[in-house]
């Protein structure tokens, strides 16, 4: 799930998934953070799940995928677009 948070130039998007689903570390990986795994790594939430923030410009478009243990890659389905085998996001 992505959750978006505007402010005056940019939009803070907060990446997040279940805990256990996939089990183990899990870090988002797009054209933001060149495509690098561990950059962004999602951290558990008192809320039960895991997430990390990212500030992006608005008014912009990025790929990105999930990265988890096993070199097991997935999309974001809440991202409502896609670009190959992206996900897209729009600020």
């Amino acid at each position: 799930m992505l959750e978006r948070t505007p402010r005056e130039d940019r939009t803070q998007v907060t990446f997040v998934l279940p805990t256990d689903t996939p089990p183990g570390p899990v870090s988002v990986v797009g054209d933001f953070n060149d495509w690098r795994p561990g950059i962004h790594t999602l951290t558990p939430r008192n809320d039960g799940n895991r997430a990390v923030t990212v500030e992006l410009p608005s008014n912009s478009t990025h790929s990105f995928r999930y990265l988890a243990a096993g070199d097991y890659w997935f999309n974001d389905e809440t991202a409502g677009d896609h670009e190959g085998p992206n996900s897209r996001l729009h600020t």
